[in-house]
């Protein structure tokens, strides 16, 4: 997993970072609706709408968004999408593997979008199933530490199902089965431990280590991606040492 957790470091970084741009607000009120459709949108009663809920409220999408998405998903006010998940499976530079998770309303243009950004920036389309098999689906509960230690951590979430704990620099990250997310996250809250986000994702079983330039390519492909209106996650396996991350920003 040390690879897994330095990517996870960078991603957690580049979160913050988008978020402040606004660069993520469309992306996670997206999140939020296509929830809100699924299950419901009683956040009570869903789960996901939960934590899609506090996720956009963390990164400072305004309430009033946040609401109206919620009606649009559950069919209270007029103007919602048909938002389909569609997972996308690529190679990048240096034979990086890469999942590619889209919502969106148009499937043919997704495809486009996603096909331009990996073949003019290194990368590849894969055959489904040749990519996926080496991503395992987790819960993933990140927690800043703001004066929590790794053991406060540790003991509130031991009971729950937590998998492990990782020390991302600014953050813990909280492992799970997916199934056990819900259980985790309301075990950080009965113990007054504030968390960032929860929610369902994917982690790679092996890492492909690379060196600066190659490093440097893959995290220009996921930045495309990422730009990508459809794109809402990118997973990649790719293994680089901290240094060489904290050196490309």
């Amino acid at each position: 997993m040390s690879g897994h957790s330095k990517w996870a470091t960078t991603k957690h970084k580049k979160a913050v970072i988008d978020a402040k741009r606004g660069k993520m607000f469309a992306k996670l009120i997206k999140n939020v609706e296509v929830a809100a459709r699924t299950g419901g949108g009683d956040p009570a009663g869903n789960p996901t709408l939960y934590d899609a809920i506090q996720k956009a409220k963390k990164s400072s999408v305004p309430n009033d968004n946040i609401d109206r998405a919620v009606k649009r998903g559950s069919g209270l006010e007029s103007g919602g999408a048909d938002y389909q998940t569609v997972m996308y499976e690529g190679y990048g530079p240096n034979g990086v593997a890469l999942l590619i998770e889209c919502l969106t309303d148009n499937r043919n243009r997704a495809a486009t979008e996603v096909r331009t950004a990996l073949t003019r920036n290194g990368g590849s389309f894969a055959d489904a199933g040749s990519v996926s098999y080496l991503f395992n689906r987790k819960g993933v509960v990140i927690v800043a530490k703001a004066g929590t230690t790794e053991d406060d951590v540790m003991l509130a979430v031991l009971d729950a199902g937590a998998e492990e704990v990782n020390d991302l620099g600014e953050a813990f990250e909280v492992l799970s089965e997916p199934g056990d997310l819900v259980a985790v996250r309301t075990a950080l809250q009965d113990a007054g431990i504030e968390y960032e986000s929860a929610e369902s994702s994917l982690i790679p079983s092996m890492s492909v280590p690379v060196d600066e330039e190659g490093a440097r390519k893959v995290l220009k492909l996921i930045d495309v991606l990422e730009d990508c209106d459809d794109v809402q996650n990118v997973f990649a396996n790719f293994d680089a040492s901290d240094e060489l991350l904290a050196k490309l920003g």
